[in-house]
């Protein structure tokens, strides 16, 4: 008896392919968003992967350039009114406002300082925002996918004794298929999570050095204008 049943088992296909197509109309589902929910965590990370390596590169471009020596005026006037850099947007943001805290007469209105200060803090606040854009989504994959699997797990485990006991039958060939299946939903789940948990902290720790650099470099343009402004 037990060599008819490992024979019987032995002809059971247990491909990745089978299993799905033998689950329930339920766990095909959720193994469906499982498998999305990999490709569009693997999708965000190698697009923010490509973003923010452009953003430290344009970074390191346009300070060389601020620090070149020439004149911040004719750096503004280069970058034009629309520049497409963050750092550039930054700089132009305090550009702006020492520009429009300037009188007719050529003095300046009270207070400029502080209007600078916040005026790039507003500009590095939206590049921010831009920056961290689908993180919060490898997050929610991260925290939630291991869960989906389990439902899938226990839904295809409910059909399996259902089928055990339509069949009043418990021997290998009867339970291994459908446990199987279960037991798959489980493992997409924690194929889903753990990349983008991975994904989301090795992210978030670039963000945070990429506007790290962003707020020095707006505290070395503030102490600029403060010298200017004493002055």
């Amino acid at each position: 008896m037990e060599a008819e049943t490992l024979a019987l088992a032995q002809e059971i296909d247990f491909s990745m392919w089978a299993l799905f197509a033998r689950a329930t109309l339920t766990v095909k589902f959720v193994m469906i968003i499982l498998i999305g929910s990999s490709v569009w965590s693997w999708s965000i990370f190698l697009q923010k992967l490509t973003t923010y390596r452009a953003a430290r590169r344009e970074a390191q471009v346009f300070e060389r350039e601020f620090w070149s020596g020439n004149p911040l005026d004719e750096l503004f006037e280069d970058i034009g009114n629309d520049p497409s850099g963050q750092s550039q947007r930054i700089f132009a943001a305090g550009m702006t406002e020492w520009r429009r805290s300037h009188r007719t007469d050529g003095k300046l209105i009270p207070g400029a300082q502080a209007r600078i200060d916040r005026s790039m803090d507003v500009a590095i606040a939206k590049e921010t925002e831009s920056l961290q854009g689908g993180l919060q989504i490898l997050a929610t994959i991260g925290a939630i996918a291991p869960f989906i699997g389990l439902f899938g797990t226990v839904w295809g485990i409910m059909h399996a004794f259902i089928e055990i006991a339509a069949q009043q039958n418990t021997n290998l060939a009867v339970v291994a298929p459908g446990i199987a299946e279960a037991l798959l939903a489980t493992g997409l789940g924690l194929l889903a999570a753990i990349p983008a948990v991975i994904f989301y902290n090795k992210l978030s720790a670039d963000v945070d050095r990429i506007i790290g650099g962003y707020e020095a470099f707006a505290d070395e343009f503030a102490t600029i204008f403060s010298r200017q402004l004493d002055g």
